[in-house]
């Protein structure tokens, strides 16, 4: 899927409702795991979904943070970025078992879905990031320009997809189905930065989900 097409999706429709279609089909998906007594997608799902609710419980109960902590809690009041993150927690649970099917496409029918996930996953990430030193900037706890945010945001999305993959190589001998080649690592490296550099646009030339105002 091209930045585009997901440029496309993102702004065509309201946030709310790509977060609430998102809660939809993990609901979906967590009624498909009882129905299959699939017990790790069960925790999988009601996880997921919780998480998605977060948003909405910090909006309601947290409405003014403290003000040190508002920097790295901005990207949960912001609702086109929680879309974005919404969009990734459906898909990726979805690739894992297919709503109301038992097809598991993440671990056993297309071995390849994983790169979908780190796609979209890279982008949650970079925007995540970004608006964080954007926020710290700002709020002038940072000194940063657009280059050096841009750089730091992306030193610290592949500083993360190492750790992941390195999390995912030790845990191997824990659980059977997780094996990668080296190829395929360097592989989901590539397309979490492929994500990240899609958010990237999505700031840059379409104003989402925030606008980098800091200079040069």
């Amino acid at each position: 899927m091209g930045c585009s097409h997901i440029a496309i999706l993102v702004i065509s429709i309201e946030s709310k409702t790509v977060l609430n279609i998102s809660r939809f089909i993990v609901f979906l998906g967590l009624i498909t795991a009882f129905i299959h007594q699939r017990v790790d997608h069960i925790y999988r799902t009601f996880v997921a979904l919780m998480g998605l609710y977060i948003p909405d419980m910090v909006e309601k109960y947290f409405p003014n943070p403290p003000y040190k902590l508002r920097s790295f809690l901005a990207p949960l009041y912001n609702r086109k970025t929680m879309a974005l993150l919404g969009i990734f927690i459906a898909v990726h649970v979805s690739l894992v078992n297919v709503p109301l099917t038992t097809i598991d496409l993440f671990h056993k029918e297309w071995r390849n879905a994983d790169m979908l996930s780190h796609f979209l996953g890279g982008m949650v990430v970079w925007l995540i990031t970004a608006e964080i030193l954007l926020n710290l900037s700002n709020g002038r706890y940072l000194n940063l320009t657009r280059r050096r945010l841009i750089l730091y945001s992306f030193l610290t999305l592949f500083f993360l997809s190492f750790g992941w993959e390195v999390a995912e190589k030790l845990s191997e001998s824990e659980i059977s189905f997780v094996h990668e080649s080296t190829v395929n690592k360097v592989r989901d490296s590539i397309m979490n930065a492929l994500g990240g550099l899609s958010a990237l646009y999505l700031v840059l030339k379409r104003k989402y989900s925030f606008e980098i105002n800091l200079k040069h």
